[in-house]
């Protein structure tokens, strides 16, 4: 039996320059995407496992530096028991430039090279690992499986680690999922798609251990598994410091700005004090209340939030029908109201429209 962890699109060094989060929190997300590499090697070495994998993208290369990757070779060097295997990617692709090729790794460290799939051996474990490295920002097309299901020796654990996704049409190592298949691996830790994904029995994305924005909802973490009996058992383990959550509130036109604050603050999922949350405001507002202030009241009650205002202003219907009497408005309220207005269709459809009409208007 082997142990594995599965890790990998780290980005570490990633400036994060077009988030909706202030630079302050950028800063602080970029220490945190290193707090959680250290933390990621540090459970390999206290769980014991044989191979921690790497499957892409562990740094981020145009913002790297000698002294960064000094730092993960010490981080590296702490878990000596451990196999550490790294495919590179297309943010950290191995040319010829590479700062990993720039400072001397320590034995427990294998970096795959980009001249077609590569393995490494290790007689004690019973184990082959097979990867690839990239040396270019962009691979449109993949032939590096050609033969190789005849090559592997099945008395041993045959484990692939590549970037790439599947699809047909990518360009980024477009990987096809009966071939990797065929290849009959015990298990194939890929890495590109930054959401954990089980794509079968033997076969998986594991994901960022960090989000990096909104488009990453959800939880974010590692693969942890095993390889007994040709047969791997694996389960995704949630690990990151914080998640971004999406979530709205609907409001309705009885409520106050004390009303909508406490509804906003009483949101249940996630953890306010840690997460970044997005919280879409839909439903009827009153007209005098500013949701930019309700933004500012609510920051000292989340580590983040950003309100998406996608309410509908609330209408004097009596006043404007009043005030817009014979003209189209008050014509559309008019018959608007013949229809039942507590039917909420009705009422989307009427605040809806009048919302085009005065703005016309103006």
């Amino acid at each position: 039996m082997v142990k594995f962890i599965h890790t990998g699109d780290l980005h570490l060094g990633l400036k994060f320059k077009n988030v909706s989060f202030q630079q302050e929190k950028a800063i602080e997300r970029r220490n945190e995407l290193w707090s959680t590499f250290e933390r990621i090697v540090k459970y390999a070495k206290d769980n014991k496992v044989d191979f921690l994998l790497i499957a892409g993208d562990l740094f981020e290369e145009a913002y790297f530096t000698i002294g960064d990757i000094t730092r993960v070779k010490d981080t590296f060097k702490t878990a000596e028991n451990v196999n550490i295997i790294i495919s590179a990617g297309n943010h950290d692709f191995k040319g010829s430039k590479s700062l990993y090729t720039r400072v001397e790794w320590t034995s427990n460290v294998t970096i795959f090279d980009g001249e077609g799939i590569n393995k490494k051996e290790f007689e004690d474990l019973n184990t082959v690992i097979y990867g690839y490295s990239w040396d270019t920002v962009e691979i449109r097309t993949n032939n590096l499986f050609n033969g190789l299901e005849n090559k592997l020796d099945n008395t041993k654990n045959n484990i692939l680690v590549i970037h790439g996704d599947i699809s047909n049409n990518s360009s980024y190592l477009p990987l096809n999922l009966q071939e990797l298949n065929n290849l009959n691996m015990d298990y194939i830790a890929l890495g590109h798609i930054h959401k954990p994904q089980i794509i079968s029995e033997k076969i998986a994305y594991s994901g960022c251990p960090e989000p990096l924005d909104f488009g990453e909802l959800g939880e974010r973490g590692i693969i942890k598994g095993m390889i007994s009996n040709k047969k791997a058992e694996f389960q995704f383990v949630p690990f990151s410091k914080r998640k971004f959550i999406e979530t709205e509130v609907i409001i309705d036109e009885n409520m106050g700005y004390p009303d909508i604050i406490n509804e906003i603050r009483n949101t249940s999922i996630g953890n306010k004090k840690i997460d970044f949350y997005r919280i879409n405001l839909k439903g009827f507002i009153q007209k005098d209340i500013i949701v930019e202030n309700l933004n500012k009241d609510l920051n000292n009650d989340f580590y983040h939030i950003e309100l998406v205002n996608n309410t509908i202003l609330d209408y004097d219907l009596e006043q404007l029908e009043k005030e817009n009497e014979g003209n189209i408005i008050g014509r559309f309220i008019d018959s608007m109201k013949e229809k039942n207005l507590d039917n909420p269709i009705v009422k989307d459809a009427l605040y809806m429209g009048l919302e085009v009409l005065l703005k016309e208007r103006n």
